[in-house]
């Protein structure tokens, strides 16, 4: 895989940690290129990590084998338009991290017979604990894929999906799943607070317990249910809670909220891709 040159369109936030990914993995910064009409951006991804930088996503298109469009999806018709050419030339896989731009659009603008693979990654890939979705279009063949599977396992966790209807799904566990917890600790810290604890305090105790629960579920082969069960006692303060969790609809609640972020993906997807939402 080193071999190849991988071209980066676009070097804003996830493009940035991909690139770090990458390099510190042990991929050659010389086969690295990021193209960015953003100065200050190609200047931050150079000096962190050594790797070429350009002005013009054509030249950029030319020299890849790998080309990443990490652009905002509103900007990505026109740039993948003006690509085109070049992408037709020089035959690259093409990866997007674009949300919400469905392969079948990408290939209206780049070239039917183009190898697509559409990935959803989240925001803790910036810490290299990312999870990323992956979907490939019918072009793609099994070494197209092991490669996208190995530049976006540079941050983290993939899976693949079937179906790029599933991607929807995607965004609402994994896409947008950070903010769900990040909504519990915020809240388990004010509860805290309120029982009297300083705000430094809850804040530590509520992290580490996220962090600790996480790996304890992550490093062990039973489900979190089975875990769950294992730490509540019966008539406990565990049961207290999980009792009131219960009453108040918590799985409904959970439920509700994932299926309002799928639904809300597949109406910006139509409105992003210029479908009738």
């Amino acid at each position: 895989m080193t071999n190849r040159t991988i071209a980066f369109i676009g070097a804003g936030n996830m493009a940035a940690a991909l690139i770090k990914g990458l390099v510190e993995d042990g991929y050659p910064a010389d086969n690295i290129i990021a193209s960015d009409p953003d100065h200050k951006r190609t200047d931050f991804i150079k000096e962190c990590c050594a790797i070429r930088t350009l002005d013009e996503n054509r030249t950029a298109v030319l020299e890849a084998d790998v080309v990443v469009l990490a652009v905002k999806p509103q900007a990505l018709p026109q740039i993948a338009r003006d690509i085109a050419g070049a992408v037709g030339n020089s035959k690259p896989l093409i990866i997007s991290i674009a949300a919400g731009i469905q392969t079948k659009h990408l290939a209206e603008w780049l070239g039917e017979d183009v190898a697509i693979i559409r990935t959803i990654p989240n925001t803790p890939a910036m810490l290299q604990t990312g999870t990323t979705g992956l979907y490939a279009n019918p072009n793609t063949n099994e070494d197209q894929r092991n490669l996208a599977e190995s530049i976006m396992r540079a941050v983290g966790l993939t899976l693949w999906v079937d179906s790029e209807t599933m991607m929807d799904s995607v965004t609402a566990v994994s896409g947008s799943g950070p903010a769900y917890f990040f909504l519990v600790m915020e809240h388990m810290i004010s509860a805290a607070e309120k029982m009297g604890m300083d705000h430094n305090s809850a804040k530590l105790l509520t992290l580490h317990t996220a962090l600790g629960a996480s790996r304890m579920a992550l490093e062990n082969p039973e489900d979190p249910s089975v875990l769950r069960e294992k730490v509540t006692s019966p008539g406990g303060t565990t049961a207290a809670a999980l009792a009131v969790f219960n009453e108040s609809g918590l799985e409904q609640i959970i439920e509700d909220a994932l299926t309002a972020a799928r639904d809300r993906s597949i109406e910006l997807s139509s409105q992003v891709n210029g479908e009738q939402a």
